[in-house]
């Protein structure tokens, strides 16, 4: 862990997105914070700064005085935490741009919900392998970013490997009305942020297909399931997916409509077919194939994720796949 003082350690948000400036702005309203968030254009940090808003990202949100603005990547060179805080699967590419600009010292924390595609990696791994000598941390957990931003009381989940390096993650990034509560299991805390999002489209689907409360509920509980059983597999701790990270994540993603994963599973279920959705940008309609793979290979069940999947790669229709989950071999609960 490294040496970071309780009081005011530098902190640089990269990605100005919703998520990125809402964690931005909790963490600059504790008092004595020196937080910047980078964006990747420079008009949208100079807009940040003359407005005091994000208009584009959280729009009628106002921003606490004292977080910084910059798209300047020189603001790297003395950060001790540094937030990736992009889509997962630009996180390799991010850390290779972002890199050699960052404090060797630097604790780094992906707060993004998903796996690598193309190895069907954990978003840790990644940052690990590209930024080498780093202490890599994730955050996690049910927050919609106007929430957060709007300080509406919210909890989530900060996990490192090293138990010291969560407690300080935690400390530092909490705010008046944000809470992070540390974690030492990565795996299960990464796990659950994105297979939540897989199992909110299997709900979408089925809000979209009419199918009834009884029908989500059952998705849910048989969800997490499924998440307990990959996690374990992957070497992680089951029980994480009672806590924030999955269970509570899940119900929120998997009930609200502010999830734009359960939008799109809705559009799914009243299509009948993915119909040319597959390339919108939703974290689940990548993790689905993802985990499918790699749960294939690890020779752990996963039908509501497979069913997912195949529903969004167009090999399966939401009726037939529906029916083949109905109709799987009755087993113990």
């Amino acid at each position: 862990m490294s040496d970071i003082s309780k009081n005011g350690p530098k902190i640089v948000v990269v990605g100005a997105g919703a998520f990125g400036t809402a964690l931005a702005a909790v963490a600059a309203s504790t008092e004595g914070s020196d937080v910047t968030l980078l964006a990747r254009r420079p008009e949208i940090a100079e807009s940040c700064r003359d407005t005091g808003r994000n208009e584009d990202a959280l729009p009628g949100i106002d921003l606490p005085p004292a977080l910084k603005h910059t798209a300047d990547v020189s603001v790297l060179a003395d950060a001790e935490v540094v937030l990736f805080v992009m889509p997962s699967q630009a996180h390799r590419d991010a850390a290779r741009q972002y890199g050699p600009h960052i404090n060797a010292a630097a604790t780094i924390v992906t707060c993004a919900k998903g796996m690598e595609q193309a190895t069907g990696r954990l978003l840790t791994d990644v940052l690990a392998e590209e930024l080498p000598g780093h202490a890599v941390g994730v955050l996690s957990g049910p927050g919609f970013a106007a929430d957060i931003a709007k300080g509406l009381p919210t909890a989530m989940v900060v996990a490192a490997a090293d138990g010291q390096t969560a407690t300080m993650l935690a400390e530092v990034l909490s705010g008046p009305t944000f809470r992070l509560y540390p974690s030492q299991d990565r795996i299960g805390v990464q796990l659950g942020g994105a297979l939540k999002n897989v199992l909110a489209i299997a709900c979408g689907i089925v809000e979209g297909a009419g199918l009834g409360d009884s029908a989500r509920a059952a998705l849910i509980s048989r969800g997490l399931a499924e998440m307990s059983r990959f996690i374990a597999a992957e070497g992680g701790e089951a029980d994480t997916v009672r806590g924030l990270s999955g269970l509570g994540d899940l119900v929120l993603t998997a009930t609200s409509h502010q999830s734009r994963n359960l939008r799109f599973g809705i559009a799914l279920g009243k299509d009948g077919r993915a119909s040319g959705r597959k390339g919108e940008l939703v974290e689940g309609a990548f993790a689905a194939s993802v985990a499918a793979r790699v749960a294939h290979d690890l020779g752990v069940e996963m039908p509501i994720t497979e069913a997912v999947a195949a529903i969004i790669d167009g090999k399966l229709d939401v009726r037939t796949a529906l029916e083949q989950l109905m109709t799987r071999p009755i087993t113990q609960e």
